[in-house]
């Protein structure tokens, strides 16, 4: 005849390791927003037409009007690393012209300054990228 264990101080081992591991992650995760996170993202915009560019400053979490773009960065950050920075911001572009009420944003994803083909911003007039964020 087998013997019964109780499987309870088993299941309470398992809830103790994945309730420490949840904090450690989420202190972990709070700690880096914390150093990264910066106020400001500073942008180049290349007007196709005229082949002027502009650089602009971009407060994080408000929005710029330039000429008929609404400019929002929402999110931007500065690698740790010392060796290869990498700069990366989360951005949203709506065009004014537009008059397509199921397609708001024109952009609205992560951009790296470091490579912004890996997700170019698509406009007939105008180009964006990335140089920078501060605070």
């Amino acid at each position: 005849m087998q013997s019964k264990r109780s499987i309870v101080p088993g299941k309470t081992k398992i809830i103790y390791y994945l309730f420490f591991i949840s904090q450690f992650i989420s202190l972990n995760s709070y700690s880096e927003n914390l150093l990264i996170n910066e106020k400001f993202a500073e942008l180049n915009i290349l007007d196709k037409v005229s082949s002027k560019t502009s650089n602009i400053k971009v407060e994080i979490g408000e929005e710029l009007i330039f000429q008929n773009l609404v400019i929002s960065v929402l999110k931007c950050r500065n690698s740790q690393f010392d060796d290869d920075p990498e700069v990366t911001a989360y951005m949203q572009v709506r065009d004014l012209t537009t008059k397509d009420k199921d397609k708001v944003f024109i952009f609205n994803d992560w951009t790296f300054a470091s490579s912004p083909s890996i997700r170019p911003f698509d406009h007939p007039v105008y180009d964006i990228w990335l140089k920078k964020c501060y605070s």
